[in-house]
């Protein structure tokens, strides 16, 4: 099994033994994700972009900020889980489709949005 599977099997025996599936819709999964990415923004919110590159060289912000990010995969684990959602198939689909879009040559060094696809 591999261990995005096995995650989502943990969440979901988690879930379970809780009786929580009810609450986990995934309008509330979604709403849950949005609050923990807002609670990841907010470690990095008012700093410098220096600061923000060195942000893991201090042992307690360094903590918070794998805690939430935690979090946020959790949430969007169990959300895809809910949903039937590959993940990993998501992401490279998507991914394709950004190599289709934004083309290494066109694009390189550049951070300009490509064109809603045709």
């Amino acid at each position: 099994m591999a261990e995005l599977d096995e995650l989502a099997h943990r969440l979901r025996r988690f879930a379970e033994v809780r009786e929580w599936e009810r609450f986990h819709t995934p309008k509330n999964l979604a709403m849950a994700l949005a609050g923990e990415v807002g609670e990841l923004l907010a470690e990095l919110q008012w700093l410098t972009p220096e600061e923000a590159s060195g942000v893991m060289e201090d042992p307690d912000s360094a903590a918070r900020l794998r805690s939430e990010m935690a979090d946020v995969m959790i949430y969007l684990a169990r959300l895809a889980d809910v949903l039937e959602i590959d993940l990993l198939e998501a992401v490279h689909a998507k991914l394709d489709e950004n190599d289709k879009r934004y083309s290494a040559t066109e694009y390189r060094g550049s951070a300009r949005k490509a064109p809603p696809p045709a």
